[in-house]
């Protein structure tokens, strides 16, 4: 679909939209690139209209929600770029490009989104994770898709100090874990997008069974985070055509890096037996 016929699609749709959606609509026409990284929570403040009517505008154009509009959107957009001759593989890198030249931009892509992402960091809200993990009796990370990933290299890396973490992959296994949570256990969940169903029905139970809840996400406001007790932000850009890139899972890996060595610092007497312990236990499995 090329953006002209995606936005004579919405134009097609426009005379039937709500007052409300249309606001969505002219919004999108306007910004279409900018629209591309936000959450659906960013979209809806920005027309000044609730995720409701954001989720009911992508239903108008007979779409399965707001995560297929915007690979629908994105699939416009690189459309157009083709015609123009500029295919684009990712936000920087082109088909004209060298290998040399590809290369570095990765480079300097991932250094720039650790850096952001570290300029992201809030220590308060760091230390308030770390003390919670050390006082739960139980940790479980969560995630699906490219993030189920991240959630089970956490909990790998945790297992190696303490042993009370958990991590399940199948969903069902999940939301059940989830909902049987108490006060004195900590959620993690991990989601980059924070819209995904899962992830979000993981939370809610987990909240509402009063457990501590982290996400880890990019959108400061989305509906993940509703059912947060504290948000940490990694700093990629990721297009809907992008899931699971590099720079989105090393800035949740960096994320989760300090969390860890912040643990560890902060029971290291402790830490550093399980650890010893750990790492004689797989000696036999090594050359």
């Amino acid at each position: 679909m090329s953006q002209d016929n995606f936005t004579m699609q919405i134009r097609s749709a426009y005379p039937h939209l709500t007052k409300a959606e249309k606001k969505v609509a002219d919004y999108i026409l306007e910004k279409a690139s900018e629209v591309l990284y936000m959450s659906i929570t960013d979209l809806a403040d920005a027309c000044k209209v609730g995720e409701t009517t954001v989720f009911r505008f992508c239903k108008s154009l007979k779409l399965q929600g707001y995560q297929e509009f915007k690979i629908q959107l994105s699939l416009s957009i690189q459309d157009e770029d083709r015609n123009k001759g500029q295919e684009i593989l990712t936000e920087n890198v082109s088909m004209e490009d060298s290998f040399q030249v590809m290369s570095q931009k990765l480079l300097n892509s991932n250094v720039s989104v650790l850096m952001e992402t570290q300029a992201l960091l809030d220590y308060g809200k760091i230390e308030e994770l770390t003390d919670k993990l050390i006082q739960a009796r139980r940790i479980f990370f969560f995630g699906v898709g490219a993030s189920q990933i991240m959630a089970m290299m956490s909990a790998n890396k945790f297992l190696r100090i303490v042993n009370k973490v958990y991590c399940y992959t199948d969903s069902h296994m999940q939301t059940m874990v989830a909902s049987t949570l108490t006060e004195d256990d900590v959620a993690i969940v991990i989601s980059y997008s924070g819209s995904t169903k899962d992830s979000i029905l993981i939370a809610k139970l987990a909240k509402a069974a009063g457990a501590y809840v982290a996400d880890i996400t990019r959108f400061a406001k989305s509906p993940l985070t509703n059912y947060a007790d504290v948000v940490l932000l990694c700093g990629a850009n990721e297009g809907p055509l992008q899931g699971g890139s590099t720079t989105a899972v090393m800035s949740q890996m960096y994320i989760m890096e300090v969390v860890y060595i912040e643990y560890y610092r902060k029971t290291y007497e402790s830490s550093y037996e399980y650890n010893q312990k750990t790492a004689q236990s797989i000696i036999d499995k090594m050359y």
